[in-house]
């Protein structure tokens, strides 16, 4: 009775130390990502370059960023982030929101996929201690696409993040100033356990990853190849 009843309780002690059940919805945000990634870098005359891609510190997709607004506006997503590693490969993603608003004539709903890549250590480091704001904690541009990044204009050569939009199939380069991208701590915890912080997932230190997340990390590592 002793026995079986000291194993019972370890049993529940085990359980409870696994990180809990990624649910439906971070599983779907986590596959949609993946979705807009593969999407866009189908099209190689108009995706994002690739040597771009390749130096990237970080690299955030947020689809379906709705739009909405009457006069006062705003826009709101949810998606993932990854970081290059110490040895070049990239990490386990981190789940953020992208939220931002603008005030002017405007009236409607609208829906766009979002790609930010990093160039610079300190955009990554401004994320990793929970949000920043494009424009104002670190300098963003609309960026380039087509094969080669050396189209870029001297105002890109400059940003610290490259921003790109994809609105009724169309990709291009995207002024996001005043967008805010923030750490998405209740989805983490959802995904990979209570606690954890985005400089532990970014460092390695989570495991039992669903399936759809380490997709979007093998799909940059397969987009990022020399």
């Amino acid at each position: 009775m002793r026995r079986a009843l000291l194993t019972l309780m370890l049993t529940l002690a085990a359980t409870a130390a696994l990180p809990a059940r990624a649910g439906d919805a971070e599983v779907k945000r986590a596959e949609n990502a993946v979705r807009v990634l593969t999407e866009v870098m189908a099209a190689p005359d108009k995706a994002i370059p690739k040597d771009l891609l390749q130096n990237a510190h970080a690299i955030a997709v947020i689809p379906d960023v709705i739009k909405a607004g009457f006069v006062v506006g705003g826009r709101h997503g949810s998606g993932l982030i990854s970081v290059k590693t110490r040895d070049g490969t990239w990490s386990n993603p981190s789940y953020v929101s992208l939220t931002g608003g603008s005030i002017g004539f405007q009236a409607g709903v609208s829906s766009t996929d979002v790609i930010l890549v990093f160039r610079t250590q300190r955009g990554v480091d401004s994320i990793v201690h929970g949000k920043f704001t494009l424009g104002a904690d670190a300098s963003a541009a609309a960026g380039p696409v087509g094969r080669s990044a050396q189209a870029a204009t001297d105002a890109q050569l400059k940003a610290e993040i490259y921003s790109y939009s994809r609105a009724r199939g169309l990709f291009a380069g995207a002024a996001l100033d005043g967008t805010a991208l923030t750490i998405d701590n209740a989805a983490n915890q959802a995904v990979y356990g209570e606690g954890v912080t985005p400089r532990r997932i970014f460092d390695g230190g989570v495991r039992n990853v669903p399936n759809a997340v380490v997709d979007f990390r093998d799909r940059l590592e397969e987009y990022t190849t020399r």
